[in-house]
Order: C-alpha cells, then sequence, then structure tokens
C-alpha cells in the first residue's frame, strides 16, 4: 500500500477573494462537459421522456452534481495537486479557494443537485446521482486513489454513471441498454487514464500516487490497455445488437473502434512511461517517446464522444435505421 504524501496546509489564507472563475475551475468544467454529453445521450436515447423544462433542469442537475463531485476531489487531493506539475495551478494548491470553502462548495453542491434530481425528474435518477457522487468523492478519492494501482479500474464506475442517469431521469428505471452504456465507459475509463498516466508517471510518482506505471511499470500498464481496447471496442457494439443503436452507430462504433484499437497496438509495441513524465506541466506535453500515449488519450475523448454523438443523432434528430438485430429501444 502506498503512504500518503503529507497534507498540504490545513487551511491557508487565500491570496485574494476568490473570483467566479476558481469556483468554475474548481468543478472540473472539462470533465463535467464529457459527463453532461453521455448523459444527455443517455437521456436521448431512452425510449421514455419529460417535459423539456424539467430535463433541462435535470441535467442541469446532473451537471452540478459533477461539479460538487469535483470540488470534493480538489478538496482532498489539495496537497498532492499541489505536488504535481499538471495540477498545481488548480485553484485549492494556488490558494485562490480554502480547503474548507471547498469541502462546503462540493457539499451544498452535492444536495442541491440531487434535490434538484428528484423534483425535476424521479428518485431513481436521483439515488444514482447522489451514489455516483458518493463513489466518486469517498470510495475513489478517500478510498482508492492513493492505495492501489486498480484505482481507476474501479473508481472509474464513478464517471459511467451519466448515461444510465440519463436514462433514469427519462424512464424512471434502468434497463439492459443503460446497463451496456454504462458499462462502455466503465471499460473505457482504464485506456484512457492509464495512457495519460503512461506519459505524466512522474508526476503521479511525485505525488506518492500508485497509478498503474508507478506500481507495475510502463510495460505492464501498456499490456493492460491493450487487453481493456480489445474488450471495449468489441464490447461497444453491442447497442447494435440490442436494437439501440443503429446503422449510423454500427459505422461509428466499428470504425471509430478499430482506429482505438491500432492506436492501443502502437502503445502496446512503443516504450511510452519508459522516460518518465515531460518536464512541461501542459495535459498535452510528452517527451518524443510518449507520443503514441498521449495520441491514443487524446484520440480515446473523441471516440467516446463519437458513440454518443451517434446515439444522439440516431434517437434525437431521426437518424435512427435499424439493421434488425434487435427491438426499437
Amino acid at each position: 500500500m502506498t503512504t500518503p504524501v503529507s497534507s498540504a496546509p490545513a487551511d491557508a489564507v487565500t491570496a485574494a477573494p476568490a473570483e467566479w472563475g476558481d469556483y468554475l475551475a474548481l468543478m472540473k468544467p472539462r470533465v463535467m462537459t464529457l459527463v453532461v454529453f453521455t448523459a444527455f445521450a443517455g437521456y436521448v436515447a431512452a425510449p421514455g421522456s419529460i417535459h423539456p423544462v424539467m430535463a433541462a433542469i435535470a441535467i442541469f442537475a446532473l451537471a452540478l452534481g459533477a461539479g460538487a463531485a469535483g470540488a470534493l476531489n480538489m478538496a482532498y487531493d489539495a496537497d498532492i495537486d499541489a505536488r504535481m506539475r499538471r495540477t498545481r495551478k488548480r485553484p485549492v494548491p494556488q490558494g485562490k479557494v480554502s480547503v474548507s470553502d471547498a469541502y462546503g462548495f462540493g457539499i451544498v453542491g452535492a444536495a442541491l443537485s440531487v434535490i434538484l434530481m428528484a423534483l425535476s425528474a424521479n428518485y431513481v435518477a436521483a439515488g444514482l446521482l447522489a451514489f455516483s457522487i458518493f463513489f466518486y468523492a469517498v470510495i475513489y478519492t478517500m478510498g482508492l486513489k492513493r492505495r492501489t494501482p486498480q484505482n481507476i479500474v474501479i473508481g472509474g464506475a464513478a464517471g459511467a454513471f451519466p448515461p444510465m442517469i440519463g436514462w433514469a431521469a427519462a424512464t424512471g428505471s434502468v434497463s439492459l441498454d443503460a446497463v451496456i452504456l454504462f458499462a462502455i465507459i466503465f471499460l473505457w475509463t482504464p485506456p484512457h487514464s492509464w495512457a495519460l498516466a503512461l506519459y505524466k508517471s512522474g508526476d503521479y510518482a511525485d505525488a506518492g500516487v500508485p497509478m498503474m506505471p508507478v506500481a507495475k511499470g510502463a510495460a505492464r500498464t501498456r499490456l493492460e490497455i491493450l487487453i481493456y481496447s480489445l474488450i471495449l471496442v468489441p464490447f461497444a457494439v453491442a447497442p447494435v445488437f440490442t436494437g439501440l443503436g443503429g446503422a449510423l452507430y454500427a459505422v461509428a462504433s466499428v470504425g471509430g473502434g478499430a482506429l482505438f484499437l491500432i492506436m492501443a497496438v502502437r502503445v502496446w509495441q512503443s516504450k511510452a512511461g519508459e522516460a518518465g513524465s515531460a518536464e512541461e506541466g501542459a495535459l498535452y506535453a510528452v517527451r518524443k517517446g510518449d507520443r503514441h500515449a498521449r495520441d491514443l488519450f487524446a484520440y480515446s475523448i473523441g471516440y467516446l464522444a463519437l458513440l454518443f454523438a451517434a446515439l444522439i443523432a440516431e434517437h434525437g434528430l431521426g437518424a435512427h435505421v435499424a439493421l434488425g438485430f434487435g427491438g426499437a429501444s
């Protein structure tokens, strides 16, 4: 078990009053965007629906919940964020938002998001939202992240809930198709996150976080990325066979998945992660040997967005053309 790094100064006085942009950054807007997008896809693809205004409030509630979870993550991880080049400019380690304010913001935001979801949609969606926030903030951030190289595998469930929550908001229940959408993101998370960890492994090592490259080495990580990719890509075609995905989704999943596999194989064959992380703090800054890992990380975001965009186009824009493998959703 990796020993946690020492904590950041307990509640240092902020250098200046926090601005709205600091609290927005606390909510991890880049992550929140993907969360909202996949949740909206789950909502649109579901057979049920609610009033458009209520649907908009439900999606806002999910965005608020995701942001609240991000704030709680940043509050707890202030010490390791301060030691990583990639995260040291976040609001808490920079002293723009205090740890206690970040906790308060996250707790209040989480409570409001669950209440809004219950009022605008239903208790099933609200319960799933509450559990996803708890899973990310407590089980992953406080329980797994600093203790096991499987942190992102188990913790990835938190990021897989949004399409299921969107589905539940529209239908009041969870079906096989909703579980499949959850599983796609769950299987996608390890290769996506480990690709980043490969070319930022020095950052994680400095912070004492046992990500796979730090705990098991770069070669093992590259193999794990390939294994998960070989499971993910065929599984991502599953919606075609249940009838949830039509012709457009089939093209996106097969074509996009083929490129994903090619890039995963290139990472496996490369020496990514062997030289440590790049000196620069920028997210996409890499050494020459790490470029395949950087490219897979960047492409993986587009791949996931492509899958869910196909579902939105088919079910939200009327482009669904069933291929006869399963009943219409």
